[in-house]
């Protein structure tokens, strides 16, 4: 009686509060989820298992500059299309997709300012902008940037994170900036002064063979990808396998290829400390 008495009940099914979009970002290492603005705080590393998340240009130099003091070079310079490239995408829209999607004019962002109170000359690489690749802009702003370091009797810091070496779509002149940087380095190395190279995942081909490569100290960041060809291409061309965490950081600081790998978080303050030390 009470089971077959009792009235009927309707079921009413209430819909979630839809999360919305841009909260959370999921480690790439560990699968943690993270809430974006503690993520952010933390200068993109996963406080679970201390992946290291990309970061863009304008955010390094917000956390490597003193704020209110840098003032960027050659901020209006764009790529031309010297080899005329055709392909599913000419070079021209390629450039002004990027251009559209990362706000900047080209994959590389110099210009002077203070690090904890030292006046330095930076540049950092943008891995957004065509993967990073070096053509005729990124290696000219380079160049400037070393030579202005160099007038000016500066430090200069160079930050490189970049997938792709030298830009295809503009042939041999790309392939010429690797001569370009590392000649305004070997000058600024002449006068005496300090370039620190900062390596960031992933630092491969033209980059890492040019003035990423030649650094009078060379810091990288933990499990950074660092290298010419890739772990992939090498191993399909020597046909072995190749040793676990091959181009990592860690096995490049045991090898004696980089002089020391720093946490993200501490990085300004040993390239402060560099600079105290060198004078």
């Amino acid at each position: 009686m009470a089971l077959f008495g009792k009235p009927k009940y309707t079921i009413v099914r209430v819909k979630k509060k839809e999360i919305p979009d841009g909260l959370w970002t999921k480690c790439e290492s560990c699968g943690e989820v993270l809430f974006n603005k503690a993520l952010d705080e933390g200068l993109k590393v996963c406080p679970k298992c201390d992946f290291h998340f990309l970061l863009t240009a304008p955010e390094r130099i917000k956390m490597l500059i003193d704020e209110g003091t840098f003032v960027e070079y050659d901020k209006d310079m764009i790529s031309g299309d010297p080899i005329d490239f055709k392909g599913p995408k000419t070079y021209k829209e390629k450039l002004s997709q990027d251009q559209a999607a990362t706000g900047l004019k080209d994959a590389v962002i110099s210009g002077e300012g203070f690090l904890s109170g030292k006046k330095i000359v930076i540049a950092v690489t943008d891995s957004r902008f065509i993967m990073g690749t070096m053509g005729s802009v990124v290696g000219e702003k380079v160049t400037r940037a070393i030579e202005s370091a160099t007038k000016q009797k500066l430090p200069a810091i160079i930050v490189s994170g970049t997938g792709g070496g030298a830009r295809m779509y503009e042939g041999m002149f790309s392939l010429m900036q690797m001569a370009k940087t590392s000649a305004a380095l070997e000058y600024h190395h002449r006068a005496g002064l300090l370039h620190v190279s900062v390596l960031t995942n992933p630092t491969m081909a033209g980059v890492m063979a040019s003035f990423a490569g030649l650094g009078d100290v060379i810091m990288a960041e933990p499990k950074a990808l660092i290298g010419f060809a890739g772990p992939r291409v090498i191993e399909q061309t020597i046909r072995q396998k190749l040793p676990p965490g091959f181009q990592r950081s860690e096995f490049l600081l045991q090898h004696g290829l980089i002089d020391m790998i720093v946490h993200r978080k501490e990085l300004k303050q040993r390239i402060g400390q560099l600079i105290d030390f060198t004078g």
